[in-house]
């Protein structure tokens, strides 16, 4: 991978199955509307690099809503067949104990550039010392922890949520995080509705958190995420679409239109993070 050759990053890309889909899946759609994003992988190589992107990619390791997942195993050969546009990153639920703490170190050692996980479907707390030998693996191997935050858009509009509870999305549980591994590079996934002040003080005051944008039309980010993009926080906001479910292209269409200053939109298209993941 070439930085200078990439037009931007994409720090949020989910590698999906691509039978048939469940009712989460329909609500999903439904909230975000039909995308129209190929989610066979060849295809989806084709997408990124017919666009000078590169992409973070992961499955998410999760029992809640019966949708299948694609194991890490595929998502590291994918990256691997596509090292030019692709990152892998690995989804471990930590309930799963020990079993959890041997992949992660399997995983690692065969290639995994992260940890990406989802608290309200894997139904966790991030602060819960159920998942700290996890974050150790990571730590320990110096690789950043992806950590859903705020609002799902999977079970929205389900009865009960589809089980999601979303209190597990706040953002003020992963200070504690990043308290107890202030080496760690961690990065809050999505504008945290509704905490989202929550989100930006905790990836002010941890000089290792990180702010990605994914999940959201950027029409929709608040006057403070904005202002915090452009100044404080302009050196750790990152490009993230959350394909398939919303495209690069979309949110790209729409980010255009927001009050980002023209010397920090490239700061957050690309260059923070190939400062975070280290590409040369």
């Amino acid at each position: 991978m070439n930085a200078a050759d990439l037009k931007a990053i994409d720090v949020h890309v989910h590698i999906e199955h691509t039978g048939n889909a469940n009712s989460a899946d329909a609500a999903a759609e439904k909230y975000f509307g039909a995308s129209g994003a190929p989610r066979e992988r060849n295809a989806l190589a084709d997408y990124y690099r017919s666009r000078n992107m590169a992409c973070v990619v992961f499955t998410v390791d999760e029992r809640l809503t019966g949708r299948p997942m694609v194991p890490n195993d595929e998502i590291i050969q994918f990256a691997q067949d596509n090292a030019d546009i692709a990152i892998p990153f690995a989804s471990i639920d930590p309930n799963r104990g020990p079993e959890a703490i041997r992949e992660a170190k399997r995983l690692v050692k065969a290639g995994a550039r992260g940890l990406k996980l989802h608290p309200p479907l894997q139904q966790f707390f991030p602060n819960d010392p159920i998942a700290y030998p996890l974050y150790e693996v990571f730590a320990e191997a110096k690789l950043p922890v992806l950590f859903h935050t705020g609002h799902s858009g999977i079970g929205t509009g389900m009865p009960g949520g589809g089980g999601i509870r979303q209190k597990y999305g706040n953002p003020m549980h992963v200070d504690d995080v990043a308290v107890d591994f202030p080496d760690l590079k961690i990065i809050l996934a999505h504008p945290s509705f509704p905490w989202q002040d929550e989100a930006i003080s905790v990836c002010l005051h941890k000089p290792t958190v990180y702010i990605d944008l994914s999940g959201w039309s950027p029409k929709y980010f608040s006057a403070t995420l904005i202002q915090y993009a452009n100044s404080l926080l302009k050196n750790k906001v990152l490009f993230g679409s959350d394909y398939p479910l919303l495209t690069p292209d979309r949110w790209m269409a729409d980010f255009e239109k927001i009050a980002i200053k023209d010397e920090v939109r490239p700061l957050i298209m690309k260059e923070n993070a190939v400062k975070l993941f280290g590409i040369l």
